[in-house]
């Protein structure tokens, strides 16, 4: 069972998804870390009171799934969720190698994002 305490990483380089992301987890009852950049991420979370990261693939100068590599690389074994307003088939293809659970494209439904997150939640019991 996940603790409540438990929260989500979020990294995004628009404040306003970011904001909009935090409110939408939030009211499903979620508690939500966010960080602005992958650097940030790196240099600020607390891995081991998160239970799943949703990653952004097109960061300001980085790349979301170098970000998952970083992250596996250093033992970070989260679930990740992929979010993208740039979707191709290379993109993709990269996110599912890198293994991620789901991969919404922006704009996404609320129900897109919070459906992988439940499932994670629910894997955990």
């Amino acid at each position: 069972m996940i603790p409540k305490s438990k929260s989500i990483l979020v990294v995004d380089d628009n404040p306003s998804m970011l904001k909009g992301m935090k409110r939408l987890l939030r009211e499903h009852g979620f508690n939500v870390t966010l960080f602005g950049s992958g650097a940030a991420l790196l240099r600020h979370a607390d891995f081991d009171d998160a239970f799943c990261v949703i990653l952004d693939i097109d960061l300001y100068k980085e790349s979301g799934i170098d970000l998952r590599r970083q992250l596996a690389g250093r033992g970070v074994e989260l679930p990740v969720i992929f979010i993208t307003g740039n979707d191709s088939d290379a993109k993709r293809s990269a996110a599912i190698e890198s293994g991620c659970i789901a991969y919404p494209t922006k704009p996404f439904s609320a129900r897109s994002l919070t459906e992988p997150v439940e499932k994670v939640r629910e894997a955990s019991f």
